[in-house]
């Protein structure tokens, strides 16, 4: 096989990442619209077809208890369980559990036949329903059909057809566990504890059956897919109300390779086992083997009760994993085996008899016991939130199910009870804001800092709802708070005048206010440079209220680092240009739209704490190309300094210091790929495609998080 540029080079920056921002991979075509055509749906008969499935058992992967109801409720569970609060990426919003590697992790074993079950429903609605939202809906039909209440559902999910780019981990084998940096202080930013696994292994921490330690992993894995303890047992509980797990014998003597490594003739089916008949009662999926109650195909107390009102002890079992099976004799032999045939015992994982040991989780699970309807109403909320968390604000969810109460975690805004501001008053707040005191670089920046929050990865942050205002933003060190609290002051001002003197129902929010500000400062640093450009201003924003801002959720959105106002953090775990290629990644940037906004920004002077590292230009606040110019000029030598992280050019002539830089500066002319793009802009010819491209890269950024614009 050729060698990539990465195996020759493993230490080069990968910018290939942003290129998945650049083109669509999808063969619908570029005036698809998904949103249109799910609204076209007849959800109630798609929700037909999908019971008709559930309890139509087919020969080639015949279904446990007659009801495929659990197996589907653990492909949802798993495509949507990926979600990590840390950077937004995983979760059900792209299908990705169709790709690799999640098609292929040892947590979805077998979940390549849930979703082959369910492909002649696929098939019959075509692009009217993705992937991503039939795997989410097949499991509240199946929890519907089980005697369950769902909270509701949202259609709305675009599949992926490539994989996204997301660091699962820094382990090279399936089933192994190279993050713990401390005993059950699991890496920073990972979700999971196990390579392969959705959050944690249920035999216990290491394969140990010890309850208290898998209490720990699992608080600790679930709050970083964005649940509380309640949320926690609720959704543990609930799910294992359903269903078994399957382990007749053991999986690494009698189970093939997963999907992706298994022979073409196969079909994409993988982990093909030769126990038996390979199926029904002869499974192999985790090697841990039984049900949770007495009655896997119906909602009841039953997984409560058994767990509180029983002792259990680990033994192993057929599959040779650990598992805990009943002392008391009144469980033994009481649950129907899934082809109907004898009966087998009841068992519980160890993560199961962690909600029982741990204090906390035992509170929890004892008030649920006692008031069977909190807890369907938990499990409900709970289950809602797990399958629609990476969907952002409501606005983008569709369908007729989608509850009318909005939760916090969906970041809630204001409804727009007044007249946004039309042209006219546009031009006049745009003057105001220029007579203020206000530079170009506070207003280019506070806008920059207010509308770059946002990650496509789970549509949250961005500048819609002004919560930069807010607490936990308006603290972050990366936004400067003095200097913010000043700039902010300033905007209130000129935005409580304006709102007081208009009688025709006309009012500004903070939110536009801000996004006009750097559209002022864009457009005047332009006209410096001789060029005259209209940076496109759609009003329209809100304000958000402390009530409606999640104040812990909010802080995972604190940035590590942004290269784009050159800003690196003291515990920064990557090298500044990697960070700010994730950054942009996640603002949905392409490679020349990365580089030509970091030129701007310096050229605006748009830099942490106003430091002139990268500021290549003697004349800042000016929309020109010296950025690029400067950088790979000739005519100056870099040499790294005394200060950590700085670089200086020196003048090869005088041997004068006249630039200073950061990693996040040098790395557009030590690249390959983006020197080639800084070479455009930094062009006597490229100034004017330099300053367009920017204004339009700007706008872009800007209006990221404005949905209802689409």
């Amino acid at each position: 096989m050729a060698k990539s540029n990465k195996d020759w080079w493993p230490d080069q920056l990968d910018v290939d990442v942003l290129d998945e921002n650049a083109r669509d991979a999808s063969p619908m075509g570029e005036d698809f619209d998904y949103a249109e055509a799910f609204e076209s749906l007849d959800l109630d008969a798609v929700k037909d077809d999908i019971e008709d499935v559930m309890t139509t058992s087919q020969d080639w992967w015949p279904a446990d208890y007659g009801h495929y109801g659990p197996l589907f409720i653990r492909m949802a569970w798993h495509s949507a369980g990926t979600y990590r609060t840390s950077d937004g990426r995983g979760g059900a919003a792209q299908g990705a559990q169709r790709l690799a590697p999640l098609n292929s992790w040892p947590d979805n074993a077998n979940l390549d036949k849930a979703r082959r079950l369910l492909w002649p429903v696929k098939r019959k609605y075509g692009r009217k329903l993705s992937w991503a939202d039939l795997m989410i809906l097949a499991g509240n039909v199946a929890i519907e059909s089980m005697g369950a209440k769902t909270f509701g559902f949202a259609g709305g999910r675009e599949d992926a057809f490539a994989p996204d780019a997301v660091d699962w981990g820094p382990e090279d084998e399936m089933d192994t566990q190279d993050r713990f940096e401390e005993p059950g202080d699991l890496q920073e930013g990972l979700g999971a504890t196990v390579m392969g696994l959705i959050y944690v292994n249920p035999e216990g921490p290491d394969g140990n059956p010890d309850p208290m330690a898998s209490a720990k992993n699992i608080r600790e894995s679930f709050s970083r897919m964005a649940m509380n303890d309640e949320e926690t047992v609720a959704l543990i509980a609930g799910g294992h109300t359903f269903g078994k797990v399957h382990g007749a014998a053991d999986p690494d003597e009698h189970v093939g390779p997963e999907p992706e490594a298994a022979p073409i003739e196969n079909q994409g089916l993988g982990w093909e086992s030769d126990y038996g008949t390979g199926k029904g009662k002869d499974t192999i999926t985790s090697g841990i083997e039984g049900p949770w109650t007495q009655a896997p195909t119906q909602w009841d107390s039953d997984y409560l009760d058994n767990l509180l009102d029983y002792e259990w002890a680990a033994e192993k079992g057929p599959g040779g994993a650990w598992q805990w099976l009943p002392l008391d004799e009144d469980l033994r032999d009481a649950a129907e085996d899934v082809d109907g045939e004898g009966s087998v015992t009841p068992m519980m994982l160890t993560t199961d008899i962690a909600l029982k040991r741990d204090p906390d989780y035992r509170e929890i699970v004892e008030r649920f016991q006692d008031n069977p309807m909190e807890f369907g109403i938990n499990f409900a909320k709970a289950w809602y939130k797990l399958t629609h968390r990476d969907m952002g604000p409501p606005e983008r969810f569709l369908g007729p199910e989608v509850p009318e109460e909005e939760m916090l975690w969906q970041d809630p805004l204001p409804d727009v009870d007044y007249d946004p501001v039309d042209d006219e008053a546009v031009a006049e707040l745009e003057q105001e804001l220029l007579d203020s005191d206000l530079s170009r670089a506070e207003l280019a920046k506070t806008a920059w800092a207010s509308a770059s929050t946002y990650r496509d990865s789970d549509k949250r942050g961005g500048a819609n709802g002004a919560r930069i205002r807010l607490e936990p933003q308006r603290s972050w060190d990366v936004n400067e708070p003095e200097q913010l609290a000043s700039v902010l002051e300033t905007l209130e001002g000129i935005q409580a005048e304006f709102n007081d003197s208009r009688a025709d129902g006309t009012r500004v929010s903070l939110a536009d206010l801000i996004v006009l500000g750097g559209t002022v400062a864009v457009e005047q640093a332009a006209a410096d440079a001789g060029y005259d450009v209209e940076v496109p201003f759609e009003p329209g924003r809100v304000d958000a209220s402390p009530e409606q801002t999640d104040v812990d959720s909010f802080e995972a959105l604190k940035p590590k680092a942004d290269g784009f106002r050159n800003h690196l953090a003291d515990d920064a775990d990557r090298k500044a240009e990697e960070l700010l290629v994730d950054k942009a990644e996640l603002l949905n940037l392409t490679a020349p739209e990365m580089t030509v906004l970091v030129g701007g920004l310096r050229a605006l002077g748009v830099t942490y704490r106003d430091v002139d590292h990268g500021v290549l230009t003697d004349d800042p606040g000016t929309l020109t190309n010296d950025f690029f110019a400067n950088l790979l000029s000739m005519d100056t030598e870099w040499e790294e300094a005394a200060a950590d992280g700085v670089y200086e050019a020196y003048d090869r002539d005088t041997g004068e210091v006249v630039w200073t830089g950061t990693r996040n500066d040098l790395i557009f002319g030590s690249n390959s790929r983006l020197r080639a793009i800084a070479e455009v802009y930094a062009a006597e010819d490229g100034e004017e495609q330099f300053v367009q491209d920017f204004v339009d890269a700007w706008h872009k950024v800007m209006t990221l998080d404005r949905f209802d614009l689409e």
